[in-house]
């Protein structure tokens, strides 16, 4: 009788055999397991009341999470398993760990609504990776609709809902009080709205820089992670007040595209 069971394959039919898998094929997925383990620290240190802490995990999770598959189609290390591993992370470091950390520090002072805030979010958040696993696959889009997301995305999300948490780090005289926590659930339902609305996002990713602008940018980007190292919460309130005024802006240059390239675009399409 043959074996109940076939033999398991980590990048699919027809791939390398587990001896056989060099280690740049492992490297993108340890970057996801560290990320799950930066977002998972941080809701650990959320519930100890360490909420700086939480808050860098969280953000540090974002940024691993944001890199593996970059560095996966870098090294031509893209698999089958590697992408179920990136949507497993993706759910709990931009949406368990932002909302379980924003809970432990205020959402629990609104008692139910608060956690239905917290739930709503991540549920949210969850709708939107899967909307986004679908699209990507979808291959009739006009390409130049490929360039927006459908809804803000998740890691913008997860930076987004953090707000009040920012905020109480600026030493503004702010506290996690009731009402405090009140309005933090409201703001926290709004980003979980936003999550899955089909606003029309620029993603930027066929974005071409000028030649003659090509150093200023790069000072740019690096006063940006200066000031981001050290100025944090400022540079992070500064970033969210930013891409919500973006918000209204990417709508209209996206309606505007619309109108230019001759196409009624369907409400559904939208974003």
């Amino acid at each position: 009788m043959g074996a109940p069971f076939k033999k398991f394959e980590a990048h699919g039919g027809g791939g390398p055999h587990i001896r056989e898998i060099p280690m740049r094929m492992v490297l993108p997925n340890l970057v996801t397991v560290l990320a799950i383990c930066a977002g998972l620290s941080g809701i650990r240190f959320g519930f100890e009341g360490r909420f700086e802490p939480a808050v860098v995990m969280v953000l540090l999770a974002a940024f691993l999470d944001g890199i593996d598959g970059r560095l996966a189609r870098m090294l031509k290390a893209t698999s089958k398993f590697g992408a179920q591993m990136d949507s497993l992370a993706d759910i709990v470091n931009f949406g368990v760990a932002p909302a379980l950390v924003l809970y432990a520090f205020l959402l629990d002072r609104a008692g139910s609504p608060g956690w239905i805030a917290a739930l709503l979010f991540t549920i949210a958040c969850g709708l939107r990776l899967a909307r986004f696993n679908v699209l990507d696959e979808e291959t009739d889009r006009p390409q130049w609709q490929v360039e927006y997301f459908v809804g803000v995305p998740a890691p913008a999300g997860a930076v987004l809902v953090m707000l009040p948490l920012y905020l109480y780090f600026l030493r503004l005289g702010l506290e996690p009080s009731r009402p405090a926590a009140y309005v933090a659930t409201g703001f926290t339902i709004l980003v979980a709205f936003l999550l899955v609305s089909r606003l029309p996002v620029y993603s930027g990713k066929s974005l071409k820089v000028p030649g003659d602008r090509v150093l200023p940018i790069i000072l740019g980007v690096v006063l940006y992670i200066l000031l981001l190292m050290t100025y944090p919460w400022y540079t992070l309130t500064a970033s969210v007040a930013g891409y919500l005024i973006f918000l209204p802006f990417s709508v209209r240059a996206y309606s505007r595209r619309a109108k230019r390239e001759g196409e009624k675009v369907p409400p559904s399409d939208i974003g």
